[in-house]
């Protein structure tokens, strides 16, 4: 039985940007639930995955909360260019906003619940995918994918086994010791998530003060939470992080490689600030040059937290006298702000 916490009432408004040539039967669905300050990385994200795989019959789906008219122009020319397709969502995020969030995590966090429930019926299976992750490499071993009848995702862990034990005792889940996922990457069963109403059970938890007293990690806690024992787990290769700001420490390994098909940028330091200009951010840079954000600058800082992580950087990249004067704009940010 199909069970949805979000109905299509969330959907204000939709815009198909459809390019492509085959029938909707046909595509491997991609999507991402973004707030504005990703749309810019969503976008180089989409041209990382179409770069990779020209040859796959995808569909990409883009959940947000605003859409400027730029936008609407960049994203159909992506569309466009690769002769693809790109459905974008607006969404009313009302019910989402009296749910927890953080400085690093905003309700757009919970777009990937309304992403799900959005699909029930419609598809079998839909890549949920963070817009800080740049393909490298072939998705074509997802597009075959096939779940059993138990599992809801396929998914990738995160850390190794000291962090799944002290996650497993932190939210009072013992199947956690054997693995606990990022959430940045979720392969949904879509028929099995709606038939075990994931979505209401992972707001319902976070609605309760008792669940929430455990959890540190929103969503993602919630989600390995109720999908543990009920998960598939794949090869790191398919969302290897790694934050641009490893590159401030001594004897960083760094894990991307040549079988590496995504790069999850974890971390404040995205591939689209200006100083993080590291071999690391070369998927996501190349990926820019192929797309219709070839001529956006890269960004610059916006506050304090950000001016003092790029004269950190700058000093880092042997850059010196630009590192001194974001580290003056930075003590002015503090004191007058």
């Amino acid at each position: 039985m199909t069970q949805k916490y979000f109905d299509e009432k969330v959907i204000c408004q939709t815009l198909d940007y459809n390019y492509s040539a085959g029938g909707d039967s046909e595509k491997f669905h991609i999507a991402f639930g973004i707030d504005k300050n990703f749309l810019f990385g969503c976008g180089v994200s989409v041209a990382s995955i179409l770069l990779a795989n020209p040859d796959a019959a995808l569909a990409f789906h883009v959940f947000t909360d605003y859409f400027s008219d730029e936008d609407r122009g960049r994203f159909e020319a992506l569309a466009k260019q690769y002769r693809t397709q790109i459905v974008v969502y607006l969404v009313d995020c009302e019910q989402l906003k009296s749910l927890p969030s953080t400085k690093n995590w905003s309700y757009a966090t919970y777009f990937r619940f309304i992403i799900a429930d959005y699909f029930a019926g419609k598809t079998t299976k839909v890549l949920y995918l963070d817009a800080d992750i740049a393909c490298k490499g072939s998705i074509e071993a997802l597009i075959e994918l096939t779940f059993s009848d138990t599992e809801i995702a396929a998914v990738v862990a995160e850390g190794e086994a000291g962090w799944w034990e002290k996650r497993a005792v932190s939210l009072a889940t013992p199947g956690l010791s054997k693995g606990y996922f990022n959430a940045g990457f979720l392969l949904i069963n879509i028929p099995q998530w709606a038939a075990e109403n994931i979505s209401g059970k992972a707001i319902d938890m976070l609605r309760d003060p008792q669940a929430m007293r455990r959890i540190t990690h929103l969503d993602q806690d919630v989600l390995n939470i109720l999908l543990v024992g009920k998960s598939r787990f794949i090869d790191k290769k398919y969302n290897t992080q790694f934050s641009i700001n490893y590159e401030l420490k001594k004897d960083t390994v760094n894990p991307v490689n040549n079988n590496t098909v995504f790069i999850h940028y974890i971390g404040p330091t995205k591939p689209w600030h200006s100083w993080g200009l590291y071999p690391i951010a070369q998927s996501f840079l190349q990926a820019k040059k192929g797309s219709p954000w070839h001529d956006v600058a890269l960004l610059t800082p916006k506050n304090s937290h950000q001016l003092r992580y790029a004269a950190k950087h700058m000093f880092n990249q042997n850059r010196y006298f630009s590192g001194i004067l974001t580290y003056l704009k930075y003590f002015l940010s503090k004191i007058f702000k």
